[in-house]
């Protein structure tokens, strides 16, 4: 039996007062506690939830001198954590609230360069061809091709997508380097005390994996929750290869496409598995933005082999929401 009091008295919070944060769409979720020996969050991570993988993540990225929150109190057995609170003051709370976004997609993507500048952990798994190949068959075929076409796909479809994300990334797939894989404003405090890349916090970072950093750069600038202006794109992809001048810009640029093309298919199916199985319809109102994102990468050429298999099985009319699920009010 998981016991959330006993382990808070044990780290010292016992008394501390108690506000549970809005949940996201993951299993965890975190109480906002007051009142204890410093202002923390209590991170509650239910099985199948893994609170390791977090904690070996926090150890590395803080061993790079970046902002990733304290570890106060730990029961890896439970899955409770007691962490560093950073705030309120998460770039998606701010960009909601009217904040210029420039100057935070800036931060944003300096922090980012210094993240992807030292080599990732050898423990970390492989975002690799083959392993997002089987992440987007496990929305896109498992959940989107039901809804949209009334019945589950055939072995020659599902080989066929797979093939052809394969064959997209391959040409990518010797980068190796860390990939945060959520790194977009919801995860990203602003920390005005500090300076440098330090003034960018860094969350949820426990599935980061070992793949082509581009991965990184699209979550943050083709981010499926919310428009970013081109203007402000533009100037945060500079300033990321800026502070990388080792990396190949056409080879970035390319890698970029393939890797917004498989992020937004992905994505864009996850809203219906949210809805369909978790009850979470909200979700399907950034559909068409995943959509539309998909449909500007798919016209990079590195993008081919995954556009011939849309336009061969999946119409333009059908690259939406499905008609099956619930649209949102």
């Amino acid at each position: 039996m998981r016991d959330a009091a006993a382990f808070l008295r044990q780290a010292g919070y016992g008394e501390a007062a108690a506000a549970r944060l809005p949940a996201d769409a993951s299993l965890r979720h975190y109480t906002r506690l007051r009142g204890g020996p410093r202002p923390a969050l209590l991170m509650d991570a239910p099985p199948p939830e893994d609170v390791r993988p977090f904690l070996a993540v926090a150890r590395h990225i803080a061993g790079l001198g970046l902002s990733v929150p304290e570890i106060f109190a730990a029961d890896e057995a439970q899955g409770f954590l007691v962490i560093e609170d950073f705030g309120e003051a998460s770039h998606a709370a701010l960009l909601d609230a009217g904040a210029e976004p420039l100057p935070l997609y800036l931060e944003a993507a300096e922090a980012l360069a210094a993240l992807h500048a030292a080599p990732p952990p050898a423990t970390l798994p492989a975002w690799n061809p083959p392993t997002m190949a089987r992440a987007t068959a496990a929305t896109f075929m498992e959940w989107w091709w039901p809804a949209a076409m009334g019945a589950a796909p055939d072995a020659e479809t599902r080989a066929a997508c797979d093939a052809a994300i394969q064959a997209m990334l391959a040409p990518f797939a010797q980068a190796g380097g860390f990939v945060h894989r959520d790194f977009f404003p919801a995860n990203l405090m602003r920390l005005p005390d500090r300076t440098g890349p330090r003034r960018t916090g860094l969350l949820d970072f426990q599935d980061a994996a070992i793949g082509h950093p581009a991965y990184d750069l699209v979550s943050l600038v083709e981010d499926a929750r919310r428009d970013v202006a081109p203007e402000v794109r533009a100037a945060a992809i500079t300033r990321y290869l800026d502070a990388r001048p080792d990396v190949g810009r056409d080879e970035f640029t390319a890698a970029m496409a393939v890797c917004a093309a498989q992020r937004h298919l992905r994505v864009a199916a996850l809203w219906v598995r949210l809805d369909r199985r978790d009850r979470k319809p909200h979700y399907l109102a950034h559909g068409p933005r995943c959509w539309r994102l998909l449909s500007q990468a798919l016209a990079h050429p590195a993008t081919r082999p995954l556009r011939d298999f849309l336009d061969a099985r999946v119409p333009p009319a059908l690259r939406r929401n499905p008609m099956a699920v619930t649209e949102p009010a």
